[in-house]
Order: C-alpha cells, then sequence, then structure tokens
C-alpha cells in the first residue's frame, strides 16, 4: 500500500472579462480495491454558484460547476488527492481457463455489457490497423497464449514509436499514429485500444494520473502529470491495466481517475465562455504527484468525498508541460458563442 498525494491546478486566462459557463470536471477518483480516496479538496476561483456532482454512464465521478453568469479574466481549478494505492501482487492476472489462448468468446451474460467496449471507435480504412495487431499473433498456429499476445503489444508500442508532447487539441487517430510513429500518451492508448478492438477483446481508454518514485535511473514516461492508458477485459481478471507509453503491465503507481469508451468522455476538464474567440490567451496546468507518509488517521469526508471544498491552499507543484498537451483537448469543448 503507498500513500500518494496529487495536486493538479489548471488556470484559464482571457483578455477581457468573459461570461463563464458551465464546466465539467474529472478530478476524484472512484473508491476501489486497489484504491481508496482518504482526502479530496478542490478549489475553484471565483467560488462558482454551485457544484453539482454525478456518476456518469462509466460510473465515473463527474462535477459541474456553474456560476450564474459570472464575468472574468482569469478562472482557476485547484483539485489536491490523497489515496491508498495498492498494487496487484502478481503481474500476470489470474484468467479464466477457457480465455487463457486466443481466440476465445466472452460469455454470454458478459459480451452484452461488453459490446461498446468491443466496437471499434475509429474506422479502420484497409485494415490497417487489425494488420498491425495480427503481428502479435503467433503465425501459423491455432492459437496464442491471451496475455502474452497483450503484454507484447503492450512492449512493442514503447518500443516501436516515439513519444512526443503534442500541443495538438485531441487525441491522433490511430492510423495517424501508425503512420507517424510518434504520438502522446493518450494517442498511444487509443492505438493500443482500437488495434485489441480489432482482436475482439473489450478495452478502454483510461485517464488519471502516473506516480514516479524519485529512485531509480529509468523513469517512466508521463511521470507528474496527467496520464493516459487502456484496460483490456479478462474473464477471470476483470479488467487489467496496459500503459503501453512505457510498457508496463498492472496497476503500480496508475491512479485512475476516469475510463471511458472514447477518450473524449474522459476529459479531465472541460467548459464554455460567451465572449470572442481571440479572448482566450492561455491555459497553464500545474501538476505533482508525490508520496506522502501515512496519516495518524484519516479525515472524515463530506457528503461528497472532499473536504473544505473552497478553502485556498497556497501550497505549489511544478508545471509539466506534457500535462498541458494532455489537457488542450479540452478546449475542443470551450468554444466561445460570439456574443
Amino acid at each position: 500500500m503507498t500513500l500518494l498525494k496529487v495536486r493538479h491546478k489548471t488556470t484559464y486566462r482571457y483578455a477581457r472579462p468573459v461570461e463563464l459557463g458551465e464546466h465539467r470536471m474529472m478530478f476524484r477518483p472512484r473508491a476501489s480495491h486497489d484504491l481508496n480516496l482518504k482526502k479530496a479538496k478542490l478549489v475553484i476561483r471565483p467560488e462558482p454558484v454551485s457544484i453539482r456532482w454525478v456518476h456518469d454512464v462509466f460510473d465515473n465521478s463527474v462535477a459541474f460547476a456553474h456560476f450564474g453568469g459570472l464575468a472574468v479574466k482569469e478562472l482557476s481549478f485547484d483539485s489536491t488527492l490523497t489515496v491508498d494505492h495498492t498494487p496487484y501482487s502478481s503481474p500476470v492476472p489470474e484468467i479464466e481457463e477457457a480465455a487463457r489462448t486466443y481466440p476465445f468468446l466472452y460469455n454470454q451474460e458478459d459480451e452484452p455489457d461488453l459490446q461498446p467496449s468491443i466496437a471499434l471507435q475509429y474506422p479502420d480504412e484497409g485494415g490497417r490497423l487489425k494488420k498491425w495487431a495480427r503481428q502479435f499473433l503467433h503465425p501459423g498456429r491455432p492459437t496464442s497464449d491471451t496475455f502474452s499476445l497483450l503484454a507484447t503489444m503492450t512492449t512493442a508500442v514503447r518500443e516501436q514509436f516515439r513519444y512526443l508532447r503534442r500541443e495538438e487539441m485531441g487525441v491522433q487517430h490511430p492510423i495517424e499514429t501508425l503512420l507517424l510513429g510518434s504520438g502522446s500518451c493518450r494517442d498511444f492508448a487509443v492505438l493500443m485500444m482500437e488495434a485489441a478492438r480489432t482482436l475482439g477483446f473489450a478495452a478502454r481508454f483510461v485517464s488519471g494520473y502516473l506516480y514516479v518514485p524519485s529512485q531509480g535511473d529509468e523513469r517512466p514516461v508521463g511521470g507528474g502529470a496527467t496520464h493516459a492508458w487502456v484496460q483490456v477485459y479478462l474473464p477471470g481478471a476483470g479488467w487489467v491495466e496496459f500503459d503501453p507509453t512505457n510498457g508496463i503491465v498492472g496497476n503500480r503507481n496508475l491512479i485512475r481517475i476516469a475510463a471511458a469508451r472514447h477518450p473524449r468522455q474522459a476529459i479531465p476538464l472541460s467548459g464554455t465562455y460567451e465572449g470572442n474567440r481571440e479572448d482566450f490567451i492561455g491555459m497553464t496546468v500545474e501538476v505533482a504527484v508525490t508520496g506522502e507518509a501515512p496519516a495518524a488517521a484519516p479525515e472524515r469526508l463530506g457528503e461528497h468525498g472532499h473536504s473544505d471544498r473552497l478553502r485556498p491552499d497556497d501550497r505549489g507543484s511544478a508545471r509539466d508541460r506534457d500535462a498541458a498537451d494532455a489537457q488542450r483537448s479540452s478546449l475542443a469543448r470551450a468554444r466561445s458563442s460570439f456574443a
């Protein structure tokens, strides 16, 4: 068990006062057997008129902030989390006998619920993506080891593609990632998610954070930033984590915030404002993930799992460019309405 603290602050700046619309936030993890939320605090400046918490169709925790038409030149969201994280004890998941070799069929009870995560979300014209995925099958053999297939695919993404911090909004089409041979963590997550789907696996996109311990010479890519990876559903093991950016299997040091069918459903922060497009002059994102000594006693959480929701917290954290790059996708939804 590891006690981890995450601070994630986003600040939007405008050339003149703009009227704020609704903003959607995905900062709070869902409690699970491997991730226990101990403390959570959300500071929004200026203070919204109201905050509404819901669970989306994937049971992710989502908050909506309403500002009542408030006009500002700066808007900031400062989220601080403390979580107990428990890595899986074994690097190889316990898969049901019938699913240990590929191909296999999901059982009749699970298949209807998994079908949306099996269907491709990006067209694979010409079967280019499926061809890339099939290289990990054993040629000339009727079956392949299921776990080895997925683990090899995970490692191959890290070895075959070059990691880049991208300034562009959104996620690359997986075919574009194949052609370019490069991408960000979210691009690699989409590439592997869709490649696994071409082989009939149920796979989904995961957003969250990656903790990088200070010791050791080889540091994973994306540490101290928003991060993206993949979960694949394997009978008997459930949703198993695969991080293609770093070629790592398992949940160690991965702080899961949201899992979804499509990456646009797991954007950390998005919103709108009334004004001209050129009124938006910039955004900064600061993310820090650090280890903490266990506290003497856990803090009592409020109704929605957060404490002192609007109390300022002025402790600093280091800016991370990749976090800003990943979150730029949210700007696609921060449209001006040209009043």
